[in-house]
């Protein structure tokens, strides 16, 4: 498991207030901000695997702002000088972090709290269907099996 090439981990800000908090999620000034198409947000049970999906042109901004998700991320992009890493992350409220995803990476994650586990994607274009592939979670392309 390493690190891989253009995958970028940004700390984020939780400022507490008398009344709630704010979490910051993504500015414009940002590096990792390249465009903006739509924001969404995710659920995921506990336990519950979504993925595998690689996007061909999107870029991703991941925060979760409730639960813990873990996410695993692999590069297959054959001119990449991390060709054919994994790279694990988990992001929670106590790992507050944004995972920026650039395309040409497979990605899936999973659930790892009870109760709400969300993420928000702060995505650099529209979602369009014809723009990523998707693979079953068992595959024989992505040496990862660490799914329980």
């Amino acid at each position: 498991m390493g690190i891989i090439k253009d995958v970028i981990i940004t700390p984020l800000k939780l400022i507490p207030g008398d009344s709630g908090e704010v979490m910051h999620a993504l500015k414009e000034w940002e590096p990792s901000f390249q465009g903006f198409g739509e924001a969404y947000f995710s659920t995921i049970h506990k336990n519950a695997v979504k993925g595998w999906k690689k996007h061909r042109k999107m870029i991703l901004n991941l925060v979760v702002p409730m639960g813990a998700i873990r996410f695993v991320l692999y590069d297959d992009r054959s001119d990449s000088p991390t060709y054919k890493t994994i790279q694990e992350l988990t992001l929670s409220r106590e790992n507050y972090q944004r995972l920026t995803v650039p395309p040409g990476i497979w990605m899936a994650f999973q659930g790892l709290s009870d109760g709400v586990n969300m993420l928000l994607n702060i995505a650099s274009i529209p979602h369009d269907p014809l723009e990523a592939k998707n693979l079953p979670i068992q595959n024989d392309l992505i040496p990862f099996n660490g799914f329980a």
